[in-house]
């Protein structure tokens, strides 16, 4: 058996009255009716959920979604048993600098939870989830930690705070792309970088849309299992639920009107350009058809002017200097006003 963590709790009439004991105590927690048990593994591996499995009844297939990667956020219900799925999500604030030009940033972790009557064990792949965050929501109402619904309470706090943490990350992509949008129209702005900026927005988007829009699905099924069961009635829990279908309901849209955004500024970025390059090839074409009426007139006529150095080799060098000079001068300007 191998654990990177583990994290135990037990309540009594919505007081905590052990915590941190060893796992193989959990049984006899378990056992005790009037007990509200939760039980947290980091990082575990097989051997471990199926010693849990054996004194919990866990379905096998719930413990293979525990350990599987790649699983979506989900709710099945189990005989005895329910297995949640969902995804903390939060955007990488270290070292920038250290990640490529179109890497994503967002972040995800995979909590799931099989839920019992009289308790809960949460399974996390990673420790980059911090759980004192939930416990201090279990915690803020301990009339709700009694046996019966006191495992759906766990429940909701959980998923209330990872919905918190997704509407986090929503806001921090609504505000980069008010900035690229902010940034479309600076004249100083160069093209490449707002399509590298809105690339790397749309691919965190995409990630963040796999695992926030299953949420509505994953809370409306807790909440018909509970409407279909005559235990867990408590008109409490009933509202914290809405609220929280609500929460993911108003996750699920405002990711979807991100989406709509970052594809408007792809195409007004598109229209820019397009448009940019036409004053370009106007400008360019004023300024070739004034410099091409002396150029004829010279020309037609083999008007060769004279120049300091003629047929002299410091007359080639003058000359020489004036052409790369000016033809620098040209790059450096149109690099700038990001003509080429």
């Amino acid at each position: 058996m191998t654990l990177n963590l583990v994290q135990t709790r037990v309540w009594r009439g919505g007081e905590c009255v052990g915590k941190d004991f060893p796992l193989a105590d959990v049984s006899e927690q378990v056992k005790d009716e009037n007990a509200l048990v939760w039980v947290d593994l980091c990082d575990p591996d097989h051997e471990c959920l199926t010693e849990l499995a054996a004194e919990w009844s866990l379905d096998p297939n719930a413990i293979e979604d525990a350990v599987a990667r790649g699983e979506r956020p989900k709710a099945t219900r189990y005989a005895g048993h329910a297995f949640v799925t969902a995804y903390a999500t939060w955007f990488d604030t270290g070292d920038i600098s250290t990640l490529g030009v179109l890497d994503s940033r967002l972040r995800l972790s995979r909590i799931s939870a099989f839920v019992v009557s009289n308790g809960i064990i949460t399974v996390r792949r990673d420790d980059r989830f911090d759980m004192s965050q939930v416990v201090e929501r279990w915690e803020e109402d301990p009339a709700l930690l009694t046996p019966g619904s006191g495992a759906l309470a766990l429940l909701h706090g959980l998923l209330d705070a990872i919905v918190d943490g997704q509407f986090e990350t929503i806001e921090t992509i609504d505000d980069a792309i008010e900035a690229l949008e902010e940034g479309l129209f600076d004249e100083s702005a160069r093209t490449r970088e707002i399509q590298q900026r809105t690339y790397r927005l749309r691919k965190e988007l995409v990630q963040l849309r796999r695992v926030v829009l299953p949420m509505r699905e994953v809370v409306g099924a807790v909440m018909r299992g509970r409407a279909e069961s005559d235990r867990d009635k408590s008109p409490v829990l009933d509202g914290l639920y809405t609220d929280l279908y609500d929460h993911v309901t108003r996750a699920a849209e405002w990711t979807e009107s991100l989406r709509d955004m970052v594809v408007t500024v792809f195409e007004t970025n598109l229209s820019l350009q397009d448009a940019r390059l036409n004053t370009v090839m106007k400008k360019l074409t004023g300024w070739a058809a004034i410099i091409a009426v002396p150029t004829a007139v010279t020309g037609w006529f083999g008007q060769n002017v004279l120049f300091p150095g003629v047929g002299q080799l410091s007359g080639m060098i003058a000359s020489t200097i004036v052409i790369v000079t000016s033809a620098s001068l040209l790059y450096i300007l149109f690099r700038r006003r990001d003509w080429l």
